[in-house]
């Protein structure tokens, strides 16, 4: 019976990351479609939001969908088939993968609005499969570059990309900002998902994946603030001082506290 489940998770997990990224590959207009950024009437376009990070920052997505596809083979060979850990990390991260696809549907259909439930879901998917990550040794450097390695990233970019949907919706929304200027606004935004970063860290004892992909996001969010259609020198300076933040206690973290553990991830 354990064998049956074990072998229906490998196969689920596979199955989701095959659907993920077909699903990203169509809804990114990589097969002809409208791109993202074009799709719910721009909303989520560079210069939508004063948060919405510079196109180039998605090329994040690339090694995310790499490290899925990575976990989602490695983890149905025979040998983890019965790993404890991978029975508590596969079916949140098959859930992660229909919440990313569901995601693009909502987004490519104009449901802007629906969308932000969608990944806010994701979001605590991911930190449900992170936090398994931190109370669980992966075996060897192979499980945690594409374990936690991928769920790091995965997280780091989540949380970037949640202010970013939610902003949108809001802006999308006719939101007045109680009488705040948008550059408070942005200040603001950013200041907390620079927060959470530096959380994050705290929690993960420097891991490194997050940091990066929520640096990389932020770092974006202030290049399209000082180049793009819609300047902000606020937003860019708040977007730089909470990267600073982020990757300052990461490292100050990992120097304490060094592990062969976590050497990638």
């Amino acid at each position: 019976m354990d064998e049956t489940r074990d072998t229906l998770r490998q196969a689920v997990v596979l199955v989701s990351a095959i659907i993920a990224v077909v699903g990203a590959f169509i809804g990114s207009g990589a097969a002809g479609g409208t791109p993202i950024q074009n799709a719910a009437g721009g909303a989520l376009a560079a210069d939508a939001t004063p948060i919405a990070p510079g196109g180039p920052a998605f090329a994040i997505w690339t090694p995310i969908y790499v490290g899925l596809l990575a976990y989602a083979v490695w983890q149905s060979l025979p040998k983890q088939r019965t790993d404890e850990r991978q029975r508590r990390l596969g079916y949140p991260i098959a859930a992660s993968l229909i919440l990313n696809a569901t995601w693009i549907l909502s987004i490519q259909f104009g449901f802007l609005a629906a969308s932000v439930p969608v990944i806010a879901a994701l979001l605590v998917v991911l930190i449900w499969a992170f936090r398994i990550t931190l109370d669980t040794r992966p075996k060897n450097v192979v499980e945690t570059i594409v374990a936690d390695g991928t769920v790091g990233l995965y997280l780091g970019w989540v949380c970037v990309a949640t202010a970013a949907n939610i902003t949108a919706l809001l802006v999308a929304a006719g939101f007045r900002g109680f009488g705040l200027g948008a550059d408070a606004w942005a200040v603001l935004i950013v200041s907390v998902a620079g927060l959470v970063g530096v959380l994050v860290a705290i929690r993960g004892n420097g891991r490194l994946a997050p940091a990066v992909s929520l640096s990389w996001g932020l770092a974006w969010v202030a290049v399209a603030r000082l180049t793009g259609d819609l300047l902000s020198a606020p937003a860019a300076i708040a977007a730089m001082v909470a990267v600073a933040a982020v990757i300052a206690v990461t490292i100050t973290l990992r120097i304490r506290n060094r592990s062969p553990r976590a050497v990638v991830a």
